[in-house]
């Protein structure tokens, strides 16, 4: 009885092995409508306040406002978004902006790791991407896949 139990703890142990080493990261895809739709929810509940409905970003978003703070930038493809790995800016969205910057800098990012999950997170990346043309994600998914290495 001992050995047919110690055998199927083997078995779900190795079963469970290969399923992490072959379950895919947490990914943005832009081509993917589940995870468009369900980002473009979250985006309009916890973004679109800051970023805009149609992720415009606030106005004048390239110059400080007078608190010192720097307005929310378009997510579109006129903004600096695309200029960051993906892995970089699911590390943003999670941890807030100031976990990055230099010491002493304030911004109005929150972090949103205590209120929205990872697949959370990479779905309103999808959202994001998928608003981008062609030639942007192909350039964005290059210095992605580089920023891997």
């Amino acid at each position: 009885m001992r050995i047919v139990m110690g055998l199927a703890l083997g078995a779900a142990v190795a079963v469970a092995g290969v399923l992490f080493l072959t379950t895919p990261k947490h990914t943005a895809d832009p081509t993917n409508a589940r995870q468009v739709a369900l980002g473009e929810g979250i985006y309009g509940v916890h973004c679109a306040s800051c970023h805009g409905a149609r992720l415009e970003g606030q106005p004048d978003w390239q110059s400080r406002k007078p608190n010192g703070r720097m307005p929310a930038p378009p997510h579109d493809a006129s903004g600096h978004t695309w200029h960051h790995p993906d892995a970089d800016l699911a590390k943003i969205t999670k941890q807030g902006i100031t976990a990055f910057a230099p010491p002493g800098y304030e911004s109005d990012m929150p972090a949103f790791g205590d209120v929205l999950g990872d697949a959370e997170i990479w779905a309103v990346l999808a959202f994001i991407k998928s608003s981008w043309p062609e030639e942007t994600r192909r350039r964005h998914a290059a210095m992605s896949d580089r920023a891997k290495k």
